[in-house]
């Protein structure tokens, strides 16, 4: 919103202020300053002239010769705007003058005529193209008629006016106007202010004999007020309107649409004129509009409505897409006599949908969208009505033709001295929270330091306690609350466990070599219900999907986070990326609910993909492919990291390679899995060999035990013993391992499988399993009966439990 303080000055005394200063008392109180844009490089020596003649160049066919009355003296000027005649009062830059960008001034000839001076365009004079009246954008401004000549052009274009820029945030659309600003500035300066009342004489006929008002939905269009203006005459408006348009950054177009342009400026209402005799009917109905329905728009385009699209029309065709824009039917024309002059409420849902759907957000569907003073609506008409009486010459008929639901009941909000103290951590005596509430206007009743404060319409964003305390505050003073820190002890923030643990699964798996992703946490029905954990399996319910989903894209919570993860993959192989290897720490959601009416339950996991080289030495000429095992050194090594264990058994994953899959294991429980994506589903996703993991951290966490941070390193040496078994093919390497450790306990430290063989000189269905033991005591040398009596026990034990026997 763009103030301009030559019009704020006329509404409040902002007197002994600068434009800084005033800034900064507007953004303590809440309101916050965008910009503050001084006038800077002013044209200098620029006075008004009356062309008292203007003739063809002798020389140039492009070029007139005019005679210019100053005041002072008349100049002989050169001038080249095509709309340049005698008799106009135009902008001159005498000799000596100054222009914007240090352009000066200086007698000289042109094709061979002498020229003492410039007639000057708003351009040159530093107006923006794009505020200029269209009239005048090719061409030189011409001043009203009545203009005196020789006063002073940069004051009368108000080019010396400072602006404030405020950022309005959602909930304060009152300050969308300048009786909102000038409410706010009084408030702040402790000064007066008051909107006065539109005033005009009214004809004897009514509005209700010409014309009629219909709502079809109240909810949608509380109120809708129709006024009939006659004998207009559509013309340039006066210069004090143009000027305060131009500074709010709004283009002059005519008297009719720049007074109702200025009334939204000044009331925050917005209003729309048609032409009553184009608008082909007495009777004037709101209604939605029907499936495929057409309008051509003011800006020439025929748009296609839906049936959620409210419209104004006459009975039968619509001419306005409500609070939008209107329709070029209708249009205000220079030949148009009378108005039918639209002051409604429209729904802010209803006119946000129609504004984004047409991608036609305006300055006036901005305000219908942030809502309006319910009491304001037709006193923003009358308004307009007594500026068509001014400026248009017109003749108002009498009343408004209208149909009103409008609720304008004031809220009303209590309030306690000593609650507000208490929150505010300040002092202050009810006295003092009484001038606050005047310098607000707002009225209130006041009994044992209770008010019952009855908030103006004007500020419909406040309704509970902590607005009303908002609004005390800021008008106290933000800076003057007190700040100091609470009694109670104070400690140095810290990390969690969980949390500790979580950056320690980060900083391990990024050191392995995977880089850190982020996906969305919604999918297509097809990939939420793919790789998903066995031990959700039991758990979920199905994916959960959304009730307004954007698309079916995105229309589920996912399960796993291994299919965006693949979406990242092929995203990034198509763009001939070769070696990947991604990881994501983030959450699934389980509904343990069939019926998905619960909150899902959240779950954080941790997820991983790689593909490609994982080694590439080129002068070592070493590359080593992804497989398995490269993904189960990920998976082994976050686990030493967290001090756990994890066993791996053959299993089956929706998505997943059915022979090369491991559910993992930890302390007897499922924990995720790991392996390789499967064939065809690489294929469908144009993805190289993929191998990935999906491990709960959440449950990891749980099992996670704080261990020492220092261990002795033993004094006594450690025996190392192989031992090569054979097995059924369907014995996992896994269970064989926790057999050896119960069996070898206490003495049994380590046990690594370093070598699987099927084939020649194997029994068909059999393999060979190879372990290397490590026994140590670390407070002692162990003897050789000691380590042979620990390792019989284990041959026993596995040949027990599993069917091995010693290779030969």
């Amino acid at each position: 919103m763009l103030i301009s303080l030559n019009w704020l000055k006329e509404l409040v005394d902002i007197s002994g202020l600068t434009t800084n200063e005033l800034a900064e008392i507007i953004t303590k109180t809440g309101i916050e300053v965008d910009g503050v844009y001084e006038p800077e490089d002013l044209p200098k020596d620029v006075v008004v002239g009356n062309v008292l003649s203007c003739e063809q160049h002798p020389n140039a066919d492009k070029l007139s010769l005019c005679q210019v009355d100053v005041g002072e003296e008349t100049l002989q000027i050169v001038c080249g705007a095509p709309n340049i005649r005698a008799g106009q009062k135009v902008a001159v830059a005498v000799p000596g003058a100054v222009l914007p960008g240090g352009f000066n001034i200086k007698k000289t000839k042109l094709r061979g005529e002498e020229s003492s001076g410039m007639i000057c365009s708003l351009q040159e004079l530093g107006v923006k193209e794009e505020d200029v009246p269209e009239a005048f954008v090719d061409g030189i401004f011409v001043f009203p008629e009545e203009t005196e000549v020789g006063a002073d052009a940069v004051q009368l274009l108000n080019l010396d006016d400072s602006i404030i820029e405020l950022d309005v945030t959602p909930n304060r659309a009152d300050a969308l106007s300048m009786a909102g600003v000038a409410y706010e500035t009084a408030a702040a300066l402790d000064r007066s202010y008051e909107l006065d009342t539109p005033s005009y004489e009214e004809a004897k006929e009514k509005a209700v004999d010409h014309v009629s008002v219909e709502i079809d939905d109240k909810e949608a269009n509380p109120y809708y007020g129709a006024f009939v203006i006659k004998d207009v005459t559509v013309k340039e408006s006066p210069l004090w309107l143009k000027n305060r348009l131009m500074a709010a950054g709004t283009r002059p177009i005519n008297n009719v649409v720049d007074i109702t342009n200025y009334v939204l400026l000044e009331y925050g209402q917005p209003l729309h004129a048609f032409d009553l005799d184009r608008f082909g009917s007495a009777e004037i109905v709101t209604r939605f509009a029907e499936e495929g329905e057409e309008i051509r728009t003011l800006d020439d385009k025929v748009r296609t409505l839906r049936s959620d699209h409210l419209v104004v029309t006459n009975g039968e065709k619509a001419h306005a897409i409500a609070g939008v824009m209107g329709g070029a039917e209708s249009e205000v024309q220079e030949d148009t006599t009378t108005i039918l002059l639209e002051a409604a409420y429209f729904s802010p849902r209803i006119v946000r949908e129609g504004a984004k759907d047409h991608e036609l957000r305006s300055e006036a569907s901005v305000r219908f969208e942030k809502g309006l003073d319910v009491n304001r609506v037709a006193q923003a008409g009358e308004r307009a009505c007594e500026l068509f009486e001014k400026y248009a010459g017109a003749t108002i008929l009498k009343g408004v033709a209208e149909e009103d639901h409008l609720d304008r009941e004031e809220k009303e909000v209590r309030m306690e001295t000593e609650q507000l103290n208490n929150r505010l951590g300040t002092d202050m005596s009810t006295d003092e929270v009484k001038d606050i509430l005047r310098r607000l206007q707002f009225g209130y009743e006041e009994k044992k330091d209770v008010f019952n404060v009855q908030v103006p319409t004007r500020r419909f964003d406040i309704t509970i306690f902590e607005d009303m305390l908002e609004e005390v505050a800021r008008i106290y003073g933000y800076d003057r609350l007190p700040y100091t820190l609470p009694n109670s002890s104070q400690q140095a923030g810290g990390l969690t466990e969980a949390q500790h643990l979580k950056r320690e699964v980060k900083t391990y798996l990024e050191g392995a070599g995977l880089s850190e992703t982020i996906t969305y946490s919604l999918t297509d029905k097809t990939a939420a219900e793919q790789m998903i954990s066995p031990e959700l399996k039991g758990e979920a319910n199905g994916a959960i999907r959304l009730a307004m989903p954007m698309s079916e894209d995105h229309s589920h919570l996912r399960l796993s986070m291994l299919p965006e993860l693949l979406r990242t993959h092929r995203y990034n192989t198509a763009r001939q990326q070769q070696n990947l290897a991604y990881y994501e720490l983030g959450k699934v959601f389980i509904s343990e609910d069939e019926s998905h009416q619960e909150q899902p339950k959240e779950v954080v996991r941790a997820a991983g993909a790689v593909s490609g080289n994982w080694v590439s030495h080129s002068w070592q000429q070493e590359k080593k492919e992804v497989d398995f095992y490269v993904v189960k050194g990920i998976v082994e090594g976050l686990a030493e990291r967290m001090g756990l264990t994890f066993t791996y058994v053959k299993g089956e994953v929706n998505g997943m390679h059915p022979g090369r899959t491991a559910i993992v294991h930890c302390q007897g429980e499922t924990v995720g899995f790991m392996g390789q994506v499967h064939p065809r589903y690489q294929k469908d996703w144009d993805l190289k060999e993929t191998y990935v993991f999906d491990l709960n951290m959440d449950r990891l966490l749980e099992l996670y035990e704080k261990e020492e941070t220092f261990a002795k390193i033993p004094k006594y040496p450690s025996v190392s013993r192989d031992i090569a078994l054979v097995v059924e093919e369907e014995v996992s390497a896994g269970d064989i391992e926790a057999t050896i450790r119960e069996a070898g306990a206490p003495l049994i430290k380590q046990v690594k499988v370093f070598d699987v063989y099927q084939g020649e000189h194997m029994d068909t269905g059999k393999k060979s399993l190879a372990f290397n033991l490590l026994y140590l005591d670390p407070e002692r040398t162990l003897k050789d009966e000691e380590v042979e009596e620990a390792h019989n026990a284990i041959l026993q034990a596995v040949a027990s439990g599993h069917g091995a026997t010693l290779r030969e």
